[in-house]
């Protein structure tokens, strides 16, 4: 069986690919780029001010249609077992499974082919058996 189609056909878009760095972190080593609200009374960056670098804002959220959606069309929904394939039984259009990392071989091919009965997509369903095929 095939698939089902993914219902949202949106282009995913971002405002800014750029991720945001932390004022002054290129200027010293014990500052961590990781993001941090600059909060000093003089500081220029939280005043705004024309040349420094941008401050995180509500501005840069991406759509709500489009967010954490993969490149299929559709969002990742982790499954660790058969069971909890069936939720996405009324969702395949919208979701798809994704098998957790600590899922053995024998329980990966029960839920691809559970899957593929319910015509639910699989990101990474031959994950473990590609490996242990080859061994």
């Amino acid at each position: 069986m095939v698939a089902a189609k993914p219902i949202n056909k949106m282009r995913k878009e971002k405002k800014r690919k750029k991720t945001f760095h932390r004022f002054q972190s290129d200027t010293f080593m014990r500052v961590d780029p990781s993001w941090r609200r600059p909060r000093g009374i003089d500081c220029r960056v939280r005043r705004g001010f024309k040349g420094t670098i941008k401050m995180v804002n509500i501005g840069y959220g991406n759509n709500k249609k489009t967010r954490h959606q993969l490149p299929n069309g559709l969002k990742a929904f982790r499954v660790s077992n058969v069971k909890e394939l069936e939720v996405l039984l009324l969702h395949n259009r919208k979701f798809c499974a994704e098998i957790c990392g600590n899922v053995s071989v024998r329980k990966r091919k029960e839920i691809v082919a559970r899957a593929e009965q319910l015509r639910i997509t699989v990101t990474n369903g031959n994950a473990r058996v590609e490996t242990e095929e080859a061994e």
